[in-house]
């Protein structure tokens, strides 16, 4: 059974920065497209960035493209979100999900029903 676990949330100044970072326990992070959500208070869960299986392609929503980048290591079985220049509306709960059904090259999906495996979500709150 995946687990995918974040970590790295946590209070910041607007204008600051944080690092997301999403482990997998039980299966080899190489063998997932794997994306970013948040879900802000009263709205729905929203695409924020993904990556695919070789870290070859990412693709990002365009309210967070310029500002967020996202990798992979494979190897280190990890997925991280760097985040810069935050906004009070960049405020969540930011969850990683796991896509089994990516080839390793292809590009990955913006839609949450493509996403298998889903962790329990850490909290990013910026500050104005």
């Amino acid at each position: 059974q995946v687990q995918l676990v974040e970590s790295g949330g946590g209070l910041v100044q607007a204008g600051g920065a944080l690092k997301l970072s999403c482990a997998t326990s039980g299966g080899s992070i190489g063998s997932y497209a794997m994306g970013w959500f948040r879900q802000a208070p009263g709205k729905e869960r929203e695409f924020v960035a993904a990556i695919s299986r070789n870290g070859g392609s990412a693709d990002y929503a365009d309210s967070v493209k310029g500002r967020f980048t996202i990798s992979r290591d494979n190897a280190k079985n990890t997925v991280d979100l760097q985040m810069n220049s935050l906004k009070p509306e960049d405020t969540a709960v930011y969850y990683c999900a796991g896509d089994r059904r990516r080839t390793a090259w292809s590009l990955p999906s913006r839609m949450m029903q493509s996403y298998d495996y889903w962790g329990q979500g850490t909290q990013v709150t910026v500050s104005s």
